[in-house]
């Protein structure tokens, strides 16, 4: 399964306070131990979300609003997507995660919908479609 790792951002992260050295030593140790586990599809860090922004659909009009954002807590400072077999799995990986930032941090783990998930309304065209854009994808990387 495929899951995606999202480390919640914090007040210093909003505010732009770059990690330090050794933060970024340790999360490169981590980064090399799940390449060689064969467990790391991508991972970022992100922005401040005073650099972003949100667009607001309602049904066909659109909206924009720019960052920052007010809700700390449920914004995303950086993110890994993971390959592993099972929920636990991903679990034990993310324990043995440094700890992003100084004090408490929270990392939330989402799993990844796969075609197989969405059913019959994802008919035989959809598919095709969606193996021709990811074949695409995967030739521009």
């Amino acid at each position: 399964m495929r899951c995606m790792v999202m480390v919640k951002a914090n007040q210093d992260s909003e505010a732009g306070v770059m990690p330090s050295e050794r933060l970024l030593s340790e999360m490169g140790r981590f980064n090399e131990e799940l390449v060689k586990a064969g467990i790391l599809l991508a991972g970022e860090g992100l922005q401040p979300s005073s650099k972003g922004a949100r667009v607001k659909f309602s049904g066909s009009s659109r909206s924009v609003t720019d960052g920052p954002f007010a809700e700390t807590k449920e914004l995303i400072a950086g993110f890994w997507l993971w390959q592993v077999k099972s929920m636990d799995e991903a679990i034990e990986w993310v324990k043995r995660c440094p700890n992003p930032f100084d004090g408490e941090s929270e990392i939330e783990i989402r799993q990844v919908f796969e075609a197989d998930d969405f059913g019959a309304e994802f008919t035989p065209e959809l598919r095709e479609q969606e193996a021709r854009l990811r074949a695409q994808v995967a030739a521009k990387s």
